[in-house]
């Protein structure tokens, strides 16, 4: 997925650094969890894991990926729908839901009328974040799988691993550039793909995870961890508007929309960290309220916290390295020539 601050493509390499300090543990807090991702991989190493944030939608993959533990099998919905399975392998249920939800008939829900060229023809804004046809499958789909869990004919672990599916791919046939703030004024060519669902890849562990909705600094005081992970937003764009369909495709709740890109209210999901004075006021709550035996807070060197004011914080309760490494600049927050940012990794140990 497309998304600020994704550490997918960095998350090996800060594992290796946590190596070779000899930074071990059995318990990974990602506090500000996003796409899930380096909970994903921490999962993976089959560490016990505690996923949180503020939007809902990353919610929906933090369940999927984090919390689920299990092949789903869809045994009351392949029934209730008279589906058989012919594949040989046990984990294939979900495929076979997928390619039902890629055949059944379009609808004209929320998305198409408020996100396409069709839908807002005759509105104040015309909007072309999806292709008709796209908007109309995803509304269908996004209702389909609402009436299943309405009707009992799929668990708390389908349901989310379907909603998880669904925004995965919808990032695939998105007419944006890379966030959803805006909508590109002439289509990607792969916007106007016909859209379809494709697969998640599931993890599994032998740990009980557990995942949280919500501002994270609510739930520090019930976590022990050995490591906290921080990767707060850098600067003072909030995360909620910029993933504004994403979050209203997980809710599907038809909220009251404005302006030409057809924004959400986000005012309960701005992040003190988008504000230089509160970052570092939350950043020394964070630091002093967990319980942790490894702090590890992802930054660079153009966030809005700066290196001297981060490091005194966290030299009061441990001792601070701070490695630095070139990475390549999110296209979207390109404004200048630059091409690389020096992404920061301060380690505290107590």
């Amino acid at each position: 997925m497309r998304f600020i601050g994704n550490k997918e493509n960095l998350v090996k390499n800060m594992y290796s650094i946590l190596r070779s300090k000899n930074i071990y543990g059995e318990i990974f807090c990602d506090f500000f969890a996003g796409t899930a991702n380096v909970g994903k991989f921490f999962k993976g190493l089959n560490y016990k894991i505690y996923s949180s944030d503020i939007l809902y939608f990353s919610y929906c993959l933090q369940y999927a990926y984090i919390k689920n533990n299990t092949i789903p099998r869809f045994d009351k919905l392949l029934d209730y729908l008279n589906i058989k399975n012919n594949y040989l392998f046990s984990d294939s249920n979900l495929e076979l839901i997928l390619e039902y939800l890629n055949n059944i008939d379009s609808f004209e829900g929320f998305i198409y009328n408020n996100y396409t060229i069709g839908g807002t023809e005759n509105k104040e804004y015309k909007r072309m974040y999806f292709s008709d046809e796209n908007g109309k499958k995803i509304d269908a789909i996004r209702i389909e799988i609402e009436k299943w869990k309405n009707y009992s004919l799929i668990n708390d672990n389908e349901y989310f691993i379907l909603i998880a599916s669904l925004i995965e791919s919808v990032s695939f046939f998105s007419n944006v550039s890379g966030v959803y703030a805006a909508f590109q004024k002439k289509w990607d060519k792969r916007a106007l793909k016909p859209f379809i669902l494709k697969p998640i890849n599931l993890i599994f562990n032998e740990k009980e995870n557990e995942v949280f909705f919500g501002n994270s600094i609510n739930i520090i005081k019930n976590i022990k961890t050995d490591i906290l992970y921080l990767d707060p937003p850098y600067n003072e764009r909030q995360y909620a508007p910029n993933y504004h369909i994403l979050e209203t495709i997980a809710r599907y709740d038809n909220p009251i929309i404005k302006g030409i890109s057809g924004m959400r209210d986000y005012r309960n999901q701005k992040s003190s960290f988008c504000n230089k004075k509160t970052a570092l006021i939350d950043l020394e709550f964070i630091i002093n309220n967990a319980d942790y035996k490894y702090c590890i807070l992802s930054y660079n060197n153009e966030g809005i916290m700066e290196k001297e004011n981060i490091i005194s914080i966290m030299s009061k309760v441990g001792k601070v390295d701070l490695i630095e490494f070139d990475y390549l600049k999110f296209k979207s927050n390109s404004n200048n020539n630059k091409k690389f940012i020096k992404e920061q990794l301060y380690i505290l140990s107590i």
